[in-house]
This record gives C-alpha cells, sequence and structure tokens, in this order.
C-alpha cells in the first residue's frame, strides 16, 4: 500500500512538471514562438528535453523490470531465449535471401550509398526480407486462428 502512495505522488510531480512546462508554451505568443529562436529555446526545448527524459527512463526502467522478471523466473527466461534463437536464424535467412546489388534511381544514375556490394544495401535488403518472413508468418497464424474460430462456431 506504502509503494502505491510513493508512485502515485511521482505521477503526480511528474504531472505537475510537464503541466508547468506546456502551459509556458501557451503564454507565449504562437508567432513569436515560430520567429524568435531564443523564445523557442526558452519555452519549447525544456518541455522536448523533458519529454525525452521522461522517455528514456520509462524504457530504461522497462527493460530493467522485464530482466528482473526474467531473472526471478527461469521457466520464463528458457522461453524467451528459444524465441530469440528462432528470430535469430530468421534473421540468419533473411541475411542470406538479400543482395547487395546497385541501387538506380529514375535517370539510371546508382544512388549515393547505393553501390554495388554496399553492405548498408545488404541490411537494407535483409530487413526487407525479415518484415516478408515475419509478415508471412503472422498471416499463417492470421489465418489459423481464423479457420480454428469458423470450426468451433
Amino acid at each position: 500500500m506504502k509503494s502505491t502512495k510513493i508512485l502515485n505522488i511521482l505521477i503526480a510531480i511528474i504531472a505537475i512538471i510537464g503541466g508547468f512546462l506546456f502551459i509556458r508554451i501557451f503564454m507565449e505568443d504562437t508567432e513569436t514562438i515560430e520567429t524568435n529562436v531564443d523564445v523557442a529555446n526558452q519555452v519549447v526545448s525544456p518541455l522536448i528535453y523533458y519529454s525525452t527524459y521522461l522517455f528514456y527512463a520509462a524504457v530504461i526502467i522497462t527493460i530493467a523490470l522485464s530482466l528482473w522478471a526474467l531473472v526471478r523466473n527461469p521457466e520464463n527466461l528458457k522461453k524467451t531465449l528459444g524465441g530469440i534463437a528462432v528470430l535469430a536464424v530468421l534473421l540468419f535467412i533473411a541475411y542470406f535471401l538479400s543482395d547487395s546489388e546497385a541501387v538506380y534511381n529514375a535517370a539510371g544514375k546508382i544512388e549515393p550509398g547505393g553501390e554495388a556490394g554496399s553492405s548498408i544495401n545488404h541490411w537494407v535488403g535483409t530487413g526487407i526480407w525479415y518484415s516478408i518472413i515475419l509478415g508471412g508468418i503472422a498471416s499463417l497464424f492470421f489465418v489459423w486462428d481464423l479457420l480454428k474460430g469458423l470450426v468451433k462456431s
């Protein structure tokens, strides 16, 4: 019960600080913010930095709590490592399905950074193939679940 009160107080403090920074933006004239860089830096930048730090904190806390939960439950750790291994195998397959051919623009010239044999081309192709493979697997599971639901009805 005590940790809930502390969490509620922390959330209230975060909300009050964010609200104060947000209200500061509305206290300035819109045109002044758009035309005067110094005013924009004084009013908008603190809210952006605050939001960015909150985002980083949320990501770090989420990852830390997830890892803590995995360490405390070895059975889930096995399942997670198995899932990561399957994803790594699929990434390996996608890497070998992709190519690193030259990338041409509409004028028929090679794009900057798109030369043949470029590692960037290869990883972009890998990302495309990885998305196709994962999308195909997801589609199969979707159809399977749909058919299973129709059979039960």
